[in-house]
């Protein structure tokens, strides 16, 4: 019998108990795929991705040698969630104000105040 694929799906963190394999999605009880911001609604650089993927990296450490169920995926993706927002309010990802779809879901964009003297 094939393990069930649980997932965890945020705004801007897609989780998925599965594999990648001829660009499908397979099921895997001991792999967890990772898809940040799918809908390319943040501007990222390398470092703030990195910095993504080692949360990550070190939530799933904390739950090494646990049964992997949806509860602990979806805790991980809430959690790489409010991370992504910390990420923003520190100015280290924006808004892609070219995005399809504009969903402020992480709070307004800042905008420099016009200071004239």
């Amino acid at each position: 019998m094939p393990s069930p694929m649980y997932k965890s799906t945020t705004r801007h963190i897609r989780i998925f108990s599965a594999e990648i394999q001829s660009g499908e999605l397979e099921p895997c009880s001991d792999k967890l795929t990772l898809d940040v911001d799918p809908d390319n609604e943040l501007v990222w650089n390398n470092d703030a991705l990195q910095a993504v993927y080692k949360k990550f990296e070190d939530l799933t450490a904390q739950y090494n040698g646990e049964e992997l169920s949806d509860y602990n995926i979806r805790r991980i993706g809430s959690d790489l969630e409010h991370f992504v927002r910390s990420l923003l309010e520190s100015g280290q990802v924006s808004y892609n104000l070219q995005s399809r779809a504009r969903n402020y879901s992480l709070g307004l964009p800042r905008v420099a105040e016009d200071v004239t003297v």
